[in-house]
């Protein structure tokens, strides 16, 4: 199959509208440093939760949809395998889930020979309220952060992720609000304000922070980052802030159009920045 994108910028970003699993495997063997992928959650199930205050329905699209625990597992099976020929012997992968998924995806990793390296636990302390009162309110989401293989000697930028931590080793999970003049919340990250969503939004957009710290922390300047679930495309607007390059992928024509519209925008903060 000979890929043709439906974006290319600056030469560093390429975006290609398709399902993921006809895409990855027209890309070369080993060519990427680093995945993010924030798969469908399957949380499209008729129910309810709050947004601005009012009821309104949790499904987001047909791609959300379960089709059943069996053929949901073998779809993360099957993307999570073609990620892993392309990804490069000392690449990494993030995969961002709730409990609707994510043991889904941590078995397949294992299944598929990846490494596990940590699982962040990304407090959201702006969370929906939970409007049944029968739960507890839902209110952080996993990534699971994995290398290719058990030999892997994967990037890690230690130094920076304790400098951002005010010195100390960053934790999976670092809520210390007890003591002063220290960094506090460290991934304890709000769901994207509406300046990440100016040209629209998409239902599971993740918040630019958590995309900066997430290259920043496993990528060196220069390498290639892959999102095979783009949506709105932060992944994308993260890799060119920090000198990344970028591909991405998704079905919706919308999405991909709203992706070019922040990536563009990115590219002209980028130019008009001073060396």
């Amino acid at each position: 199959m000979k890929l043709k994108p439906y974006y290319k910028g600056k030469n560093i970003v390429r975006l290609y509208q398709g399902n993921c699993l006809d895409i990855i495997p027209a890309l070369p063997k080993c060519y990427v440093d680093m995945i993010f992928a924030d798969p469908p959650y399957n949380l499209s199930n008729n129910g309810i939760t709050c947004h601005a205050g009012r009821m309104v329905s949790v499904n987001k699209g047909d791609w959300d949809k379960s089709n059943g625990t069996d053929i949901d597992h073998k779809f993360t099976i099957d993307w999570l395998n073609a990620c892993r020929r392309v990804l490069k012997d000392a690449g990494t992968i993030w995969v961002s889930g709730t409990m609707h998924n994510i043991y889904s995806v941590g078995f397949a990793l294992q299944e598929l020979g990846y490494k596990l390296l940590n699982e962040i636990c990304w407090y959201k302390p702006n969370a929906s309220p939970n409007l049944s009162t029968r739960y507890f309110t839902h209110s952080h989401e996993t990534a699971i952060w994995a290398a290719k293989s058990k030999r892997s000697k994967h990037k890690f930028d230690y130094q920076l992720m304790k400098q951002i931590a005010g010195g100390k080793q960053m934790r999976s999970l670092w809520i210390d609000i007890d003591v002063e003049d220290e960094p506090q919340d460290i991934w304890t990250i709000s769901t994207p304000p509406s300046a990440e969503k100016k040209y629209g939004k998409h239902p599971t957009q993740k918040p630019l922070a958590l995309l900066e710290r997430i290259i920043l922390a496993s990528t060196n300047p220069g390498d290639t980052v892959l999102d095979p679930f783009t949506g709105s495309s932060t992944t994308g607007v993260a890799a060119i802030r920090h000198g990344r390059r970028f591909i991405g992928i998704d079905n919706n024509a919308e999405y991909l159009e709203l992706s070019i519209k922040r990536l563009e925008e990115e590219f002209t903060k980028q130019k008009s920045e001073p060396n």
